[in-house]
């Protein structure tokens, strides 16, 4: 087993996204929560700091990208082969939000610099790589225009239950998981009438199509 000390500053980096991640609750993504975050696993803050030479963009996609391992290791092939793919996009999107439950703080003022100008760029880049991520354990293989539109879409659709979730007291994170099968149900309904009155002679219509096309509403 590796040790703190023998970690490249790539593997010290995701060791250190958790807690700083924690530290971020009251410290925000500073220096503050890299020297907490090194005194929790042992490291030296000096060497923690090497980690993330990015600052605050750095911490915030560390800990993104401990939520896709994360994710990854909770859904192997078979945990998801017998599940309609809608069902496999809800899971993994519910996952996600159960991963950072706890740390809503850290989450609003993540959202507070990535929506910054000068992050917006990578910002979209790591919302990207997160829902097409999603999309290739849910199996997807798309290679037209609808790789995009899903990925984009499901970005989309992500990133507004984020905000539902941060702001969420409800017991149990009811109102955000209520907002979630919304997003996709109310979608559903419309993408199944408009498939019918399209093709009336068509019995049944593509979940997947109906993903790759969905719309986030105006409210």
């Amino acid at each position: 087993m590796t040790t703190i000390a023998d970690m490249t500053l790539d593997e010290l980096r995701l060791e250190l996204a958790p807690e700083i991640a924690a530290a971020a609750v009251f410290d925000g993504w500073s220096d503050a929560a890299i020297v907490s975050a090194a005194d929790m696993v042992g490291a030296d803050a000096d060497v923690a700091r090497l980690a993330f030479p990015g600052g605050a963009m750095d911490m915030i996609g560390a800990w993104i990208d401990t939520v896709d391992a994360k994710m990854v290791d909770a859904f192997p092939v078979e945990k998801l082969a017998s599940m309609p793919i809608r069902e496999k996009i809800r899971s993994l999107v519910q996952f996600r939000l159960d991963a950072i439950s706890g740390l809503e703080e850290a989450l609003k003022r993540a959202t507070a610099i990535m929506a910054m100008p000068q992050n917006v760029a990578r910002s979209l880049k790591t919302g990207w790589h997160s829902a097409d991520l999603m999309w290739r354990l849910a199996g997807d293989t798309a290679t037209d225009y609808n790789h995009y539109t899903k990925r984009t879409i499901l970005g989309g659709i992500y990133t507004a239950t984020l905000a539902v979730f941060a702001d969420d007291d409800s017991e149990g994170k009811a109102k955000t998981r209520a907002f979630l099968d919304r997003r996709i149900e109310g979608v559903m309904r419309f993408e199944k009438a408009k498939a019918k009155w399209l093709n009336p002679d068509r019995e049944s219509f593509s979940v997947s199509r109906f993903l790759g096309r969905l719309r986030y509403p105006s409210n």
